[in-house]
């Protein structure tokens, strides 16, 4: 059954379900315009999650027909995999920040095998052993099928009012999940009064209960040592000073008090650093620092995909630590190893 929320002041939700994954939904909000609706995010590709979303339009008096745009926090699948198929039946305009639209003109434009090789070469260097590597040359050549989401025909950019007729939503570049995620800050009073600045629609980048994953920004074209931790924390301390009256995220449930939420995950994540800082007394690899580190579960547990989600993480975590002096590559290592400073 269709689950929509009214959050008030003409923002209503709409759960739509990502299939197998332990996630479950992701929010997309509707925000009502002068113009007509206005959805922030579009869900996941997939014939369930489109009627759901149709069914829950049409429960907010409105379909996808009537579609007048659509804003994009970020590009993955969860949240853009069907702005495509609303664009296409509305005529919607599409916007994205334009380091999250590069990642997706990059994936509609290199083939399969180019991204397996990239992936194969990079965790190589982290360590990975042969059964890791395995599955990804068996992909290569011809591999899965071309994944090609929809370009954005607008651009969002940061600190300006997106174009929604008779409203006044300002984007926040939040760096740090992706390259070109983006908070959206809806600049009127909250309609329950409730004390703060407005309201906030933070995607993946503040959750009420989940520590949203901080990996690598993959570009097989660029050789720049990002720091995705880094503009995460940042990222966060800037929503923190924000202070909206509410937090209404992608996934899970709506909140206040952001700053509080804000301070708990800059204390996870430090709390983390120092316990990799200890874990780096010895030499390890990326791939031997993300067995050690700790999941959500034993790590023999972790299944194929999530362990390279998880090397990634440890990596970016690393990265953090090399760039504030606490941690270095050791020279002349192959794969390189990273020690405490």
């Amino acid at each position: 059954m269709t689950q929509v929320t009214d959050h008030s002041g003409g923002v209503r939700s709409i759960r739509v379900p990502i299939p197998d994954n332990p996630l479950g939904h992701t929010l997309v909000y509707v925000v009502d315009t002068d113009r007509g609706a206005v959805l922030i995010d579009t869900g996941w590709d997939d014939p369930t999650s489109w009627d759901t979303l149709a069914e829950g339009l049409t429960a907010c008096g409105t379909s996808v027909a009537e579609v007048h745009g659509v804003v994009i926090t970020h590009h993955h699948p969860d949240h853009h995999g069907l702005s495509g198929k609303v664009r296409e039946a509305s005529g919607a305009w599409l916007a994205m920040h334009a380091a999250d639209a590069s990642v997706v003109r990059r994936t509609r434009e290199n083939r399969p095998e180019r991204w397996y090789a990239y992936m194969t070469a990079k965790l190589t260097a982290a360590g990975a052993p042969e059964e890791h590597l395995a599955p990804l040359r068996r992909a290569r050549p011809g591999g899965l099928p071309g994944f090609s989401p929809a370009l954005p025909d607008r651009e969002i950019v940061p600190g300006e009012l997106l174009g929604l007729p008779g409203r006044r939503l300002r984007a926040i570049w939040t760096p740090g999940h992706t390259p070109g995620h983006v908070c959206l800050h809806l600049e009127e009073a909250h309609p329950a009064q409730l004390p703060g600045n407005g309201r906030l629609f933070s995607g993946d980048h503040l959750l009420p209960e989940i520590t949203p994953h901080i990996g690598l920004y993959e570009d097989p074209d660029d050789a720049t040592v990002t720091d995705p931790l880094g503009d995460y924390l940042d990222s966060l301390e800037r929503v923190g000073r924000l202070a909206p009256a509410e937090v209404l995220p992608a996934h899970q449930h709506a909140f206040a008090d952001a700053p509080a939420r804000v301070r708990e995950l800059l204390d996870h994540h430090e709390d983390r650093l120092t316990g990799l800082h200890t874990l780096l007394s010895a030499p390890l690899t990326p791939w031997q620092l993300a067995e050690r580190m700790e999941w959500n579960r034993p790590w023999d547990q972790i299944p194929y995909g999530s362990r390279t989600i998880a090397v990634s993480e440890a990596e970016a975590h690393v990265r953090r630590l090399v760039k504030l002096g606490r941690a270095e590559a050791v020279t002349g290592t192959d794969p390189v190893t990273y020690v405490a400073v």
